[in-house]
């Protein structure tokens, strides 16, 4: 909904200083404002992408060429991994912090809490912390002790706690194996010698990180490496970097004025994960892997996971290879051979542009400058799972703002569902993002693409917050994997759902996906 713009709004000269120190600018302040008072229109769904419309499904005989075509392409050495990690774990602690918090002692939920406490990875470290207080974990369970158990867990409990409810969720113990136990930021360094080591045996990797929270990874990077590159006979070159201030966002008042903290200051909020499209943009690679921190498995389970993120690799060289090979027709023949139109047009429908009406009527030259212009594009396969009721976004065909159709990610906040209409057509969805994506970030001549060029700065997210008890609308840039990337040349692949196991919560964790059936040593 749209609010009445405040008639005029005075920055102070402090409010200017700190807008500078954040590294915005009028301009962008004023645009952000704009979009605060007059939100843009919500995506228009077209029809739900599916298998042969908009999703393609690799047949098992194409499947080891692919293979060929990853093993050339992650020799170069090319290949980055790419884990946005700044996430909190407070979120997947959030049950616990919730009893906690309420000091309940006596439910199902603290009971079955204390039967499962054993099966978690991060037992071990639990029991150590408690020890440390004097006391011995095995005998708080049997006494029920659940609120001195918590405090060890989520808290400080005098110096002595493990403070999960504040750490980042990359760094906490996620599976047991004999002798040692895995945090998320680990199994990732693991799985991606299966994917994206060179024929050196170096594996690039590049976390998003908090900026606080940066030394803590690089610790613990420091004290597995020697372990697993003697394991593994790799290299790791793990590089991170932090959301950029000036990717920040206004928030405002109910009546449309900025938000003003008690001490008389701004309300900066980080502009969510879209904001990456600048980090992302800043990585030396021709390909970059990505995938969300908590969607890992013990590695006795990656196989599958594996092959698959090896068949979107090799898929990719093949379509940027086609790319390649379309474009330089294109360039060559000066758009007079039809075959070359037609077969480039053909090209560009699949990777999520059909020609327009209006082109597709033109001249031939017009039609061969909008095929070099919808082909040279940076190129992402994202693969997609059934869906099964997870929330989140998915593929879709939508109508852009000129009217063009176009393949998308759409999350379910970016439709009007007001609109039975939309409704209907996100509810026909058969599938999912998982967020499991290999993007071609490099032309045909391997020069990087200006990853911001390619930005639906429209495509962003207002929502009803809240801050210090107050309300507010908060502005989030364009998702990185949604109007980030709606300029990018787009094919969705079905993947196995079993790909796909996040922790969003700490009761994930107890999914057969992640139970390695290793039993702490002491217990």
């Amino acid at each position: 909904p749209r609010m009445n713009r405040p008639a005029a709004i005075d920055f102070t000269t402090d409010d200017q200083r700190q807008l500078q120190e954040h590294g915005l600018s009028g301009q962008e302040v004023g645009r952000q404002l704009g979009l605060l008072h007059n939100p843009p229109q919500p995506v228009r769904l077209v029809r739900p992408a599916t298998l042969d419309d908009g999703i393609l499904n690799l047949v098992k005989g194409s499947r080891l060429m692919l293979e060929v075509g990853w093993a050339d392409l992650s020799s170069s050495g090319g290949i980055t991994k790419f884990v946005p990690a700044s996430g909190a774990a407070s979120r997947m602690f959030r049950r616990l912090q919730e009893l906690r918090e309420s000091g309940e002692v006596d439910s199902d939920a603290v009971a079955d809490l204390l039967d499962d406490l054993p099966r978690y990875a991060f037992y071990e470290d639990l029991e150590e912390a408690v020890a440390k207080s004097g006391e011995d974990l095995r005998d708080l369970i049997r006494r029920g002790q659940i609120g001195t158990i918590l405090e060890h867990l989520l808290g400080d409990a005098g110096g002595h706690g493990l403070n999960y409810a504040d750490q980042p969720k990359g760094l906490i113990r996620f599976h047991r194996y004999p002798g040692e136990r895995r945090t998320a930021f680990e199994e990732h360094l693991v799985e991606a010698v299966g994917t994206v080591r060179d024929e050196q045996g170096v594996c690039r990797l590049h976390f998003t990180v908090s900026p606080e929270h940066q030394e803590a990874f690089e610790e613990r990077l420091e004290e597995v490496r020697e372990k697993y590159e003697k394991r593994y006979e790799c290299t790791f070159e793990v590089t991170f970097s932090h959301q950029d201030p000036a990717t920040d966002t206004l928030a405002v008042d109910p009546e449309g004025r900025p938000f003003r903290e008690d001490d008389g200051r701004l309300l900066l909020r980080p502009g969510g994960h879209g904001a990456l499209i600048s980090n992302l943009d800043d990585i030396e690679a021709d390909v970059v892997v990505i995938k969300n921190i908590d969607n890992v498995v013990p590695e006795k389970r990656q196989e599958l996971v594996l092959e698959w993120k090896r068949l979107l690799l090799g898929k990719l060289r093949e379509l940027k290879d086609s790319v390649a090979g379309a474009l330089a027709l294109l360039e060559s023949t000066g758009g007079d051979d039809r075959e070359v139109l037609e077969d480039a047009a053909e090209m560009a429908e699949m990777m999520g542009h059909p020609m327009p009406d209006e082109v597709a009527s033109a001249s031939p030259d017009r039609q061969r400058n909008w095929l070099i212009d919808r082909l040279d594009r940076p190129l992402r396969l994202a693969g997609v799972v059934a869906n099964e009721g997870e929330p989140g976004g998915g593929p879709f065909w939508v109508k852009d703002a000129d009217g063009a159709e176009s393949l998308q990610i759409v999350e379910k906040s970016q439709v009007d569902l007001d609109d039975p209409e939309q409704a209907e057509i996100f509810e026909d969805s058969t599938h999912f993002n998982p967020v499991d994506l290999v993007c071609s970030v490099t032309d045909a001549s391997g020069a990087p693409y200006d990853l911001t060029k390619y930005i639906d700065e429209s495509a962003v997210f207002i929502a009803d917050k809240s801050h210090q008890g107050r309300p507010l609308k908060a502005l989030e840039r364009p998702g990185l994997w949604n109007g980030a990337m709606a300029g990018w040349n787009t094919v969705f692949v079905e993947v196995p759902v079993k790909t796909f196991a996040p922790v969003k919560t700490v009761d994930d964790l107890l999914r057969k996906a992640h139970q390695t059936g290793v039993r702490p040593e002491r217990d």
